[in-house]
């Protein structure tokens, strides 16, 4: 398999230049960029499989970034954020970041979330379903096929993360499935993290389909409420 491509992106050189050196030595092909008109450019330039994003950049900050890139192809981004206010997390998500990643952070963990990034995208790049493979549950409907969710006929616009947990959940109705399950099977992630990007994912949802469709189960996790 040929180098995966990595953009990072960072106002902050020192910052930008330490990722890009622990993410080459991984065997990653990196390339950098320090503001947000560059990193718009250098994404669609070098077709990045991946991009690390920093949030407050010079030029445009980066959830316009991301909008940019993704209006264009989706691309798994990494979004960095100097607050762990749930409110920048959320918009992050609502424009199509994958996930987040609270300063400071291990260079261990960026790696693993990297890691984990890439490897659900080669799962949902590869992944073969039957054409006719739609949950219907009243008026929301999820289409599998072609990665759509619409809701009393009108299609519902979802990130990348959010279609992959909607469809977890989906496929198996009124089950109660743990936070831990959840990161294991949608991020990649293994004991150890954080549940705060699933509760993130989870709001995210219910304000685009609704309050109800998907329960909390206190205790335990997230179940999807929503009666054929």
């Amino acid at each position: 398999m040929s180098q995966r491509r990595v953009l990072v992106v960072d106002d902050e050189v020192s910052i930008c230049e330490s990722i890009a050196a622990r993410l080459r030595a991984e065997g990653y092909d990196v390339e950098l960029a320090f503001d947000g008109p560059s990193a718009v450019t250098r994404c669609e330039e070098m077709d990045a499989d991946l991009v690390v994003l920093d949030v407050m950049m010079p030029g445009f900050d980066g959830l316009e970034v991301c909008r940019r890139i993704q209006s264009v192809r989706p691309v798994p981004v990494l979004m960095l954020t100097a607050r762990a206010d749930e409110t920048d997390m959320l918009i992050g998500l609502g424009v199509g970041a994958d996930d987040y990643l609270s300063k400071p952070f291990s260079m261990r963990v960026l790696v693993a979330r990297v890691q984990a990034l890439l490897r659900r995208a080669d799962r949902a790049e590869h992944a073969a379903r039957p054409v006719t493979d739609l949950l219907e549950f009243g008026d929301v409907v999820i289409d599998l096929t072609e990665r759509r969710v619409r809701r009393d006929a009108q299609e519902v616009h979802l990130t990348r993360t959010e279609f992959d947990l909607i469809a977890y959940l989906a496929e198996r109705p009124r089950a109660a499935i743990p936070r831990e399950s959840l990161l294991e099977e949608i991020w990649g992630w293994g004991e150890g993290a954080g549940s705060r990007t699933v509760d993130s994912h989870v709001k995210a949802l219910r304000r685009k389909l609704g309050p109800s469709v998907i329960r909390t189960v206190h205790g335990v996790g997230y179940a999807w409420d929503v009666p054929r």
